[in-house]
């Protein structure tokens, strides 16, 4: 299944509109890592494991939306975006959405 942040895919048609799917997960902060992060505060750099956290977080939203986009039919999902929100102290949702449709080459495929 093809996913892109576009509103098109070059060298495809859109087919079909099938509408929204979405996907989305919560996770909360894990004491280690808050440790680790203080840690990392004092001396500069990248934290790691809320790194692995959001990264883990996206690919199973991803996931979430792709499984609802292949039960209405879909080829692909198109303008997908993402957004996040505080749903509780120390917890976060990571959610994805985008427009499932169907494809065929266009008739200008590169």
């Amino acid at each position: 299944m093809l996913v892109v942040n576009t509103e098109t895919i070059p060298g495809h048609e859109i087919t079909k509109v099938l509408g929204l799917v979405q996907g989305n997960t919560i996770r909360a902060k894990h004491v280690g890592r808050d440790i680790a992060a203080e840690l990392k505060n004092l001396i500069g750099g990248e934290l790691t494991g809320y790194t692995e956290l959001l990264t883990e977080a996206r690919r199973q939203a991803v996931e979430r939306m792709m499984a609802q986009a292949e039960q209405l039919g879909a080829d692909a999902i198109v303008n997908v975006r993402f957004t996040t929100s505080a749903v509780a102290a120390g917890a976060a949702e990571l959610y994805a959405y985008g427009t499932a449709v169907t494809i065929a080459p266009g008739s200008q495929a590169l």
